[in-house]
């Protein structure tokens, strides 16, 4: 009973104490630090050794002005543990009352502990970058690495450089710590990638890429190589890429998988011309079965998305052949399904294309490659408006591979069934659900549906002009694109001026430049412009009217005034990153 009693009382003061932690976090979140003042107080006399608790009351006394209580707080602490943070924490405090002088007093002691005692550097260096004291921060781990070999600061000393917008420091540090230490090199690509699509000026790119260029010439290492084809793959100049990729492979011709994924790469930016050469070169030099098969899928499918009509006999034959040449097996599954797509989704043969895959299942196949195959012939069900049968294999999908990414596809998919079928309450749970997704592809797949039918279901709760637009969607999903526009003009016309109109131009704009009539196209999204700007989909219009003026029309005059509109009107798009760069390539800057 005594053990008994202490457990009750023991886990009824933690929840007390963290309770009371929640409460002062809750007023100092919300600038109340009167009160969070007291709160911390308390929770420094039960804890007094806790840094946090400490650092908290600290703040409050400085935010309501009391320095002196402030001083002699922080001289008490010094006193009794001697941590040499906290004669920054003294300084600061001196700084704050504009005393700038005696701050520097205590900013270059700190500095000398370090010298005193290198291994200090942690809370010393932590305490300036609290504080956004970054040139003593710097100063801090350059003072330790000079006196002790065996440190090594330099990801914290290239984001200082960074930081401070010393951008060839910054470059420098980062490229000799990822040579030294080529473990560390993805994390450095992160930051370094984050600094030219987010934080970069004009001129960061072209510093980076001199750098490397530089190095490369100085230094034969393949290392150099590697990195200069990362750069011009972040770049999208995958022709560059591939010319430092012919190179590593000329001198390590071991594996060509990583250009097999530039060739994937150029494809997915709609890269045709390099996606040919790249694969191309794969094919000529390999004679690895996965390889081989892998290149002649990617180029096949990117034959399919653009082929007219006239030229599906010549895929079929195409694919026909490619099958005899591998022969059937597991290893040859991307091209059977690719197979079974094309001949139910282009030639109209659902019945052939459902036989291919179920041949395929009848195969030796492990879980992701059995999953593979069941969304396959999901979709081709759902193409034959089979909607219960296509649900129950999305399902398994989801049920094999919980979690997995594959599962969450599943679930996509799975929630588009339900909305083409016009259970629409069913599949907002769903999309409601996907918009947290850890794949962003899907998210934002799912957020798209998800406000489509939340919006049109408060704008018209009898959803007629809903299933009047799902029933487009379901045809454009079957690839009858001429019936899609039929579908999609009737809701024009016969729902102008309501909630659905926006969206309705969206998708019309879309299968019109998926049939390559660019004019028409662009009319739908200046409609949207023009009329619908205050619209969700406003963002989109424009920089899908940028993209069609800049990639398909070559007029990138009238390209760059609608990016623009992006970057100024638009901060939360989805778009803006890409608008943004974009721009400034239009308007010759060399960060590209």
């Amino acid at each position: 009973m005594k053990k008994l009693f202490l457990y009750i009382t023991l886990s009824f003061s933690l929840f007390a104490f963290a309770q009371n932690e929640q409460l002062a976090q809750y007023y100092y979140d919300k600038g109340d630090f009167e009160k969070a003042k007291i709160s911390y107080e308390e929770l420094l006399e039960n804890l007094p050794q806790n840094t946090q608790y400490f650092l908290r009351t600290i703040d409050c006394y400085q935010q309501l002005q009391q320095f002196f209580i402030a001083e002699k707080a922080i001289l008490d602490r010094l006193d009794k543990y001697k941590q040499g943070n906290l004669l920054v924490e003294l300084g600061y405090n001196y700084q704050l009352q504009k005393n700038d002088a005696k701050a520097k007093i205590y900013y270059e002691q700190a500095l000398d502990r370090i010298k005193k005692n290198p291994n200090e550097v942690y809370g010393i260096s932590n305490s300036f970058e609290r504080k956004v004291l970054l040139e003593y921060a710097l100063k801090a781990y350059q003072t330790a690495t000079e006196l002790e070999a065996n440190f090594n600061f330099n990801y914290q000393i290239g984001l200082l450089y960074g930081q401070l917008g010393n951008q060839e420091m910054m470059i420098n540090t980062f490229l000799n710590e990822a040579y030294a230490n080529p473990q560390n090199s993805i994390q450095i690509q992160n930051q370094l990638s984050r600094f030219i699509v987010d934080e970069g000026d004009a001129n960061f790119s072209e510093i980076l890429r001199k750098a490397l260029i530089i190095r490369a010439q100085k230094n034969q290492d393949l290392f150099w190589n590697h990195y200069l084809s990362w750069f011009y793959t972040q770049q999208k100049e995958f022709e560059k890429a591939f010319i430092q990729e012919k190179a590593i492979y000329k001198r390590d011709p071991e594996s060509l998988s990583n250009i097999v994924n530039l060739g994937q790469l150029a494809i997915e930016e709609d890269n045709q011309e390099a996606a040919k050469e790249i694969l191309g070169f794969v094919l000529e030099n390999t004679k690895d079965l996965e390889l081989l098969i892998q290149a002649n899928s990617y180029l096949i499918k990117m034959k399919i998305e653009k082929a007219q009509e006239k030229e599906y006999a010549a895929i079929n034959t195409e694919l026909e052949g490619l099958l005899k040449q591998f022969e059937i097996s597991p290893f040859t599954l991307s091209l059977q399904l690719i197979q079974a797509h094309f001949v139910a989704f282009n030639l109209k043969k659902p019945e052939e294309g459902k036989a291919i895959v179920k041949k395929a299942l009848e195969l030796q196949l492990n879980d992701y490659e059995v999953a593979q195959a069941k969304m396959e012939l999901a979709d081709i069900l759902l193409y034959e408006e089979k909607f219960n049968q296509a649900l129950i294999y999305y399902s398994q999908i989801e049920l094999d591979l919980k979690n997995d990414i594959v599962a969450h596809e599943a679930s996509l998919k799975a929630a588009k069934t339900s909305y083409f079928k016009t259970d629409f309450i069913w599949a907002l749970k769903q999309f409601k659900e996907l918009k947290s997704a850890n794949t962003q592809l899907i998210a934002n797949d799912a957020l798209e549906y998800f406000l489509l039918i939340n919006d049109n279901t408060v704008a018209d709760s009898t959803q007629t002009a809903l299933k009047q637009f799902a029933k487009g969607d379901y045809l454009l999903y079957q690839n009858r694109n001429q019936e899609a526009v039929a579908q999609f003009q009737t809701i024009l016309k016969n729902y102008k001026g309501q909630e659905i109109e926006a969206v309705t131009l969206l998708r019309l704009g879309e299968i019109y430049e998926k049939l390559g009539d660019f004019t028409l196209a662009l009319s739908q999204y200046q409609n949207i412009i023009d009329k619908h700007s205050d619209c969700i989909y406003i963002d989109e219009a424009l920089y899908f009217s940028a993209e069609v003026y800049n990639k398909k029309l070559q007029q990138p005059e009238k390209a760059k005034p609608l990016y623009e509109k992006i970057i100024f009107s638009h901060e939360d798009s989805i778009y803006f990153v890409e608008a943004r760069k974009k721009f400034r390539q239009l308007r010759g800057d060399k960060n590209l």
